[in-house]
């Protein structure tokens, strides 16, 4: 799903010692409901970077917007000059091409014949017939946009990070903050988001205006750092334009583990197995993520996989982000690391000002 980091932000203060902070995060924290009454399923530690916010850190719950501060990283003992971050879009709808996958599976639901009728006897649940009745609310033009939980936990993760680190993010530092995205829309998105939390941490009460009249500035777009993958020669000639650079991972689509679940999936949504393939597999289970992040609803999706079958799964997917993402090939890291060559020439550039 990311192919780089979304966004990158940097703010510094006068040298006294440097610090550096990473934050990769996943999907966002996404249910309306109270923490007590949300909506959780056992396959979420399974899902990835679609997982929910609050899934990967629980501590999100009881206040979202109230920080946390490592005991190791105490004011008294430690002076922020700088921090550098690395923050990954907010939760977003499915893409096209994904929501294409999940209308094709719907429609064989829809197609299919009478259900077992002495599936029904035994007392079982006929799975097919709810998802067939299930709304199929994804629509093309959502196209992987930032939803509003999306736009929400960016302005909170800038609260946090705003009350984390008071001397960094003064009003009187805001010049000093850059904040740099990819183009992709669900990132430049986050960007604006993050910046609205930041005014929402100096104006509190207030609305926030155009992100372009805000004092920090908007985001600045820069695809050749934040997708550098897209201009390191390499990786598009071993990778992307390479016909065979996901061998493995179509023969993991074919080999036993997924062709155990294809058959039970089939057995259980009253389909022929030849209807199936690996990938309307992958999407029918990502459908659950998306509905417990963007809805905080868990959809009957999340009933058809068990523990088994999200491992399967989950391994699936980071076999894809190996390969795919050109980890599993030798490539000149002058090329392919330009965004961490960038963090760390700017803590050394923090480094040299201390010692002047």
């Amino acid at each position: 799903m990311l192919r780089g980091p979304c966004r990158i932000f940097r703010v510094s203060v006068a040298p006294v010692a440097a610090l550096a902070v990473a934050l990769v995060s996943s999907l966002s924290r996404c249910s309306l409901l109270e923490p007590e009454d949300r909506v959780v399923s056992p396959l979420s530690p399974y899902f990835g970077t679609k997982t929910r916010y609050e899934d990967a850190n629980p501590g999100l719950l009881p206040d979202p917007e109230a920080p946390r501060r490592d005991p190791q990283l105490l004011e008294e003992t430690c002076t922020p000059v700088q921090l550098v971050a690395l923050i990954r879009h907010g939760t977003r709808y499915p893409t096209t091409k994904q929501i294409r996958k999940l209308r094709q599976l719907h429609g064989l639901l829809q197609a299919r014949g009478p259900g077992d009728d002495r599936t029904r006897a035994a007392g079982g649940g006929d799975l097919g017939a709810a998802l067939a009745d299930w709304p199929l609310w994804y629509a093309d033009w959502m196209d992987g946009q930032l939803v509003e939980k999306g736009r929400q936990d960016m302005r909170q993760l800038a609260l946090r990070l705003a009350s984390l680190f008071p001397v960094l993010f003064s009003r009187e530092n805001c010049g000093r903050l850059q904040l740099v995205t990819s183009s992709k829309h669900r990132c430049v998105d986050s960007g604006a988001a993050f910046l609205q939390g930041l005014w929402q941490h100096y104006h509190p009460g207030l609305p926030p205006p155009d992100v372009a009249d805000m004092e920090c500035g908007p985001p600045r777009i820069n695809d050749k750092l934040m997708r550098f993958f897209d201009h390191c020669e390499k990786f598009l000639t071993q990778v992307e334009r390479n016909a065979t650079a996901l061998y493995h991972v179509e023969a993991f689509k074919t080999g036993p583990e997924m062709q155990n679940i294809l058959k039970k999936v089939a057995g259980i949504l009253q389909v022929p197995v030849n209807n199936l393939n690996a990938d309307l597999i992958q999407v029918a289970f990502f459908t659950c993520s998306f509905d417990l992040a963007i809805k905080g609803v868990k959809s009957p999706w999340c009933d058809v996989f068990d523990i088994d079958d999200a491992k399967v799964l989950e391994y699936l997917n980071d076999l894809k982000q190996y390969w795919k993402r050109g980890y599993g090939y030798t490539i000149n890291s002058q090329s392919s690391c330009t965004l961490f060559q960038d963090i760390f020439q700017h803590l050394d550039k923090a480094v040299e000002q201390k010692q002047r």
